[in-house]
């Protein structure tokens, strides 16, 4: 099973929760079995249909592009990276 880290900031809606195992295949379970263990959990994450672009996902240490349909491996780590601004 893939292995899903919790950004600090979205830990006040898993209870806490910091990584959990998921069975997934790509970024849209992912969210999808959040959504379902974490009521809301996926407007924090998403706008729309698309990853927000507040976060980048890195899938075992590789930032990807490919957003939703990214693939994921039973033993990927999977991290939700909350953008960084500077000025």
């Amino acid at each position: 099973m893939a292995t899903i880290f919790i950004p600090a900031q979205l830990r006040t809606l898993t209870a806490g929760i910091e990584q959990l195992e998921m069975d997934v295949h790509n970024v849209r379970e992912v969210i999808d079995q959040l959504e379902q263990r974490f009521p809301g959990i996926r407007d924090r994450l998403c706008q729309q249909d698309q990853i927000s672009p507040s976060l980048q996902i890195s899938i075992d240490s590789v930032i990807t592009s490919r957003g939703m349909i990214a693939k994921i491996q039973p033993n990927s780590e999977v991290h939700f990276i909350p953008a960084i601004a500077g000025g």
